[in-house]
């Protein structure tokens, strides 16, 4: 049975707000979107978390972006059996329909994702563990490039280098696919890592050159 409900009073009178301002200042500019439809020049891949804020981050307009978001901003590998995908769908939208010329995955600080990676690689989530948790199977992901951090002694630094260790999982994930491997080889596509932090307003990014994280 369909158990859906109206929409909560605050945000009904947020989308009127929002009706009456910034979509009547710019209403030609969303009709000629509808009418001729997107044309992002890049794919974002971001994390759930409320707290990161895509477009904000680089006062990006509708239409700039095509963003996928999930938990830890984890990209799985390349992986053609049949079921359901819904990061690889996304990615195979982006690249062969929208043609996008540019694949960022950004992950950012204080990542509840990451955290509960490293709860589960230490013992200390049983409830991930099981079989029937969808987000301790979708960590599974990045489980092993726990090793590489957790002879840290800091338990913030080790969670700072697992969120940027996610990001470089993505990256190594992404160049599975086929389609994407051949036009990063062939030069049309591009190919970005960063990571930003949520309460300093950083922003990183992944030099092959210095084979780490740097700021902008």
């Amino acid at each position: 049975m369909n158990r859906a409900k109206p929409l909560p009073g605050y945000l009904i009178q947020r989308y009127h707000g929002w009706k009456a301002t910034s979509y009547a200042d710019n209403a030609s500019w969303y009709r000629r979107l509808a009418d001729e439809g997107q044309r992002p020049r890049a794919m974002v891949i971001s994390c759930c978390d409320s707290r990161v804020h895509v477009t904000s981050i680089f006062g990006a307009d509708q239409g700039e972006f095509f963003i996928h978001r999930n938990i830890a901003n984890l990209v799985p590998p390349y992986e053609p059996d049949g079921d359901h995908h819904g990061t690889s769908a996304a990615v195979e939208y982006a690249v062969r329909v929208l043609k996008v010329a540019h694949l960022i995955v950004l992950g950012h600080s204080n990542c509840g994702g990451v955290k509960g990676c490293i709860d589960m690689c230490q013992g200390n989530a049983p409830e991930m563990e099981a079989k029937d948790s969808f987000v301790g199977r979708w960590m599974d992901i990045l489980r092993p490039k726990y090793e590489e951090v957790s002879k840290l002694p800091d338990g913030v630094e080790q969670e700072r280098q697992l969120e940027k260790l996610a990001v470089m999982t993505s990256l190594e994930n992404l160049m599975t696919f086929p389609f994407v491997a051949e036009l990063v080889q062939s030069g049309q596509l591009t190919m970005h890592g960063l990571w930003t932090d949520i309460g300093e307003g950083g922003l990183e990014y992944y030099s092959a050159e210095s084979k780490r994280f740097q700021p902008v």
